[in-house]
């Protein structure tokens, strides 16, 4: 069984208007797949847990749809094509389809073969102590990072794409902050103290498109750490034209590695963000890759 499923909310509503063209070319080149663009998360979740394990589903949305949906793909065992709608689009650029017209998205992500790729998991605990399980397709994102994250979600919805994260990290940087973490990485210590942001990553961009770790892979069976050390408010500034051509990797503060599970404590909290979507200040999180966990369409 195939289902299109869209986030009619994606790109500020503006997907919703593809409907149409949509059911018409299913109608016409896949009538036996079924189009649907339910208005609350609820229901869409509903519809992914109904489907018999193994059906395709074709999300047409963002890194944020994608997200919310990931736990029932994953439980339910569904296969995925994407039709890349949204205004980060960061797992869309990791499987090759950002750019793509959707006359040409969805014929693959209807049609084409799947292929296996990683995931990731976030188990964390917030201030109060509560346990809260994240999977992930992009990044997770500790700090500094986070926080722009957080800004984006809440800036003018006219502004998209990688303007509306400059845009935030800008902001961000009238309250700059530093984060006293500490790093065990497959149980070696590889930090204590504090630092700017400690972020993982599955695909090689986030935030839009900055090529956060250039040679990150989605079916190499590990994450990628990514830690920024103090820097002050020029320091960023200094650093962010390096972040959006992949040339800061070679700064002192910053590192990169490839881990399979990832320990963060932080007593003080720490903001967290999945995929660009933010989830709540953590005191401990345990980030781990799920190799070969989703079946996607690649191009």
């Amino acid at each position: 069984m195939t289902l299109v499923l869209l986030n009619p909310h994606a790109q500020g509503g503006r997907a919703a208007r593809r409907i149409p063209a949509l059911r018409d070319w299913l109608t016409q080149h896949a009538p036996e797949a079924q189009l649907a663009a339910p208005e609350a998360l609820a229901d869409s979740i509903a519809m992914l847990q109904a489907l018999p394990e193994g059906s395709r589903v074709v999300v047409v949305g963002g890194d944020g749809t994608l997200n919310r949906w990931l736990p029932t793909l994953l439980a339910r065992r569904l296969s995925m094509g994407l039709v890349p709608m949204g205004s980060g689009n960061d797992t869309a650029r990791a499987l090759g389809v950002f750019g793509l017209p959707w006359t040409q998205a969805l014929p693959l992500a209807v049609q084409g073969p799947a292929q296996s790729m990683d995931t990731g998991l976030a188990s964390w605990s917030d201030l109060q102590g509560i346990r809260h399980e994240t999977p992930f397709l992009s990044s997770l994102t500790a700090g500094f990072d986070s926080a722009v994250g957080l800004r984006a979600l809440n800036g003018p919805p006219w502004l998209r794409g990688l303007p509306r994260y400059l845009r935030a990290t800008l902001h961000e940087l009238i309250h700059l902050r530093t984060w006293d973490l500490t790093l065990h990485s497959d149980g070696q210590l590889k930090h204590q103290g504090a630092c700017l942001f400690a972020s993982s990553l599955n695909t090689p961009t986030f935030g839009s498109g900055m090529p956060a770790v250039p040679h990150a892979r989605l079916t190499d069976g590990q994450l990628d750490a990514l830690l920024a050390g103090t820097f002050d408010r020029l320091g960023v500034l200094l650093m962010l034209p390096r972040l959006l051509i992949g040339q800061h990797l070679s700064h002192p503060r910053v590192s990169s590695w490839p881990y399979r599970q990832l320990e963060i404590a932080c007593p003080q909290g720490v903001p967290l963000a999945a995929d660009g979507e933010y989830l709540g200040q953590a005191q401990q999180a345990t980030v781990s890759c799920q190799a070969a966990s989703l079946q996607v369409v690649r191009r």
